[in-house]
């Protein structure tokens, strides 16, 4: 333990958590997300990191990024960069980890391989583990046979019983083998911070595990055991599906003498309806998310609100939280224990919500209105467009009750606040028109408010129905036959731009030419 609290003091350097009699373990906890670098980072991997991060943060600790490469054969090319860049875009900035390493690194398990040779070592020399030299034949023929008998197929720990001199004269000879660890037969025990109290015999399902592969890559749990110990890993919190490997895990550790970090297992996340989610849907990958306008702060939120962690008070309704105050409000003992059912409805209130935040922050607001601009360019190409800082910015805090993401303003429904709609000659009363612009133009409100008054009594002086002249509004304004009240048009297109459009219209059918 003397060692352990050195390594808690040093990394709690500058940060809130201070010495005290109390266990440093649970004052300044080091925490890991351990991805394969097998692809895409998916929602499950997600919500382990983001967990893992509140959980260290919420404590003055620190959460280290490492990547678990062994299965070389699953290794996707530039999968490492692409889930770096998508935990920095969530907001999960590692303390340690690939392009920022401390003291315990590498942090790519590839890059260790000689670690693991040595710690191999060690089990072989105190007789935890010992050369395995069944070929993949046999091993296919234990499990065919089992299958047969219905049994549980599991390796039947043949080679454990070879003497020294045997396994030296098969390695002499070059015969391919792995190491496995001897699994004795006990019920080991653990607290899950998550599930609670975790009994299980692992030898009743499973035949000594395979440390070391042939091509002299560890398996997971081998690697997993020594990096968590090396990187002095305090907290491990992990999918539920690791939880039946855990009791394997500690035998790992008890064969080292090492005092095993506490473990807490994240339950499933499925659909609303129970299903489970699959890597086919659109809405597993966090780049499906960020392509399809989501923003950062309402994705952590919307995990949060489907997986717990937090004191739910009464009554609040959906309140976005930033990571600041996701990491002081996360409690471990608050997560549920059941499958999180994601909502698609909290993830569109959310989203809502981070829209309006940042339109209230002044750094946000001017990043929001540069993004709609770039995306309105990009929408309506070798266009005339009405895109100035200011427009933007009074349609994006007019749309925030309108709209679920940024993206909704350059549709079909909300393109005439951007270009000049194309009006239907038919339906057109240019003369009107242009005597209603005559009176516009000296009006010396332009709200809302003042317009449909005015507009309303202009029709009755005019002695033309107020529907009718509503209708012949909204085409020449915007192109649609629904959407916002005219007067709302008006009021968001502005004076000069509102009456621009009128004049246009009213040119174009008085004199039979486009404007």
């Amino acid at each position: 333990m003397v060692k352990m609290h050195n390594i808690c003091i040093r990394s709690c350097i500058g940060s809130t958590c201070n010495y005290s009699k109390r266990t440093l373990k649970t004052l300044c906890p080091r925490v890991r997300f351990a991805p394969s670098p097998t692809g895409y980072l998916h929602l499950g991997g997600l919500r382990t990191a983001l967990y893992n991060y509140l959980f260290s943060k919420s404590r003055g600790g620190a959460f280290i990024l490492r990547i678990e490469d062994t299965d070389q054969t699953r290794k996707v090319a530039g999968s490492v960069e692409t889930l770096v860049n998508d935990l920095h875009w969530v907001g999960l900035n590692f303390d340690e980890g690939p392009g920022k390493n401390g003291q315990y690194g590498p942090y790519v398990q590839s890059e260790r391989l000689d670690i693991y040779k040595e710690y191999i070592n060690k089990l072989l020399d105190n007789g935890s583990a010992y050369h395995c030299f069944c070929t993949e034949r046999r091993l296919n023929m234990l499990r065919r046979d089992a299958m047969r008998s219905q049994r549980v197929p599991k390796y039947d720990n043949k080679c454990r019983h070879l003497t020294s001199k045997e396994v030296k004269e098969k390695i002499k000879l070059g015969a391919p083998h792995c190491i496995r660890f001897k699994l004795t037969s006990d019920c080991q025990y653990f607290e899950d911070l998550v599930f609670g109290n975790i009994a299980y015999d692992v030898s009743l399902n499973e035949g000594d595990p395979v440390l070391m592969k042939g091509d002299g890559y560890p398996t997971y749990h081998f690697a997993n055991v020594v990096d968590d110990h090396l990187m002095a890993i305090t907290h491990v919190l992990r999918g539920v599906e690791w939880q039946i490997s855990t009791t394997k895990h500690l035998l790992i550790y008890r064969a080292f003498g090492w005092k095993p970090p506490q473990f807490g297992h994240l339950p499933l996340i499925v659909n609303s309806d129970g299903t489970k989610l699959s890597k086919r849907q659109s809405d597993v990958k966090v780049e499906d998310y960020k392509r399809n306008g989501i923003l950062p702060l309402a994705l952590v939120n919307y995990i949060t609100l489907s997986g717990g962690g937090f004191d739910h008070v009464v009554g609040e309704g959906v309140r976005l939280k930033t990571m600041e105050e996701l990491s002081s409000e996360f409690q471990i003992d608050k997560v549920s224990s059941h499958p999180s059912r994601l909502n698609p409805d909290l993830l569109y209130e959310c989203n809502r919500l981070e829209i309006q935040r940042q339109l209230q922050d002044v750094k946000l607001s001017e990043e929001l209105v540069t993004e709609l601009q770039e995306l309105i360019k990009k929408t309506y190409p070798d266009q005339k467009l009405n895109i100035s800082r200011e427009h933007v910015r009074n349609v994006l805090n007019w749309a925030t009750s309108r709209i679920t993401k940024v993206e909704d303003l350059v549709s079909s429904k909300f393109g005439f606040l951007w270009i000049l709609p194309a009006a239907e000659q038919g339906e057109i009363n240019h003369q009107l028109l242009a005597k209603l612009v005559d009176n516009l133009e000296t009006m010396d409100r332009f709200d809302e408010d003042s317009l449909k008054g005015y507009l309303r009594s202009f029709s009755s002086e005019n002695n033309v129905k107020f529907p009718v002249l509503m209708k012949m509004l909204r085409s020449v304004l915007s192109g649609l036959n629904e959407g916002p009240g005219v007067a709302e048009m008006m009021y968001l297109l502005g004076k000069n731009q509102s009456l621009e459009r009128i004049k246009a219209v009213t040119r174009y059918l008085s004199s039979d030419r486009l404007f």
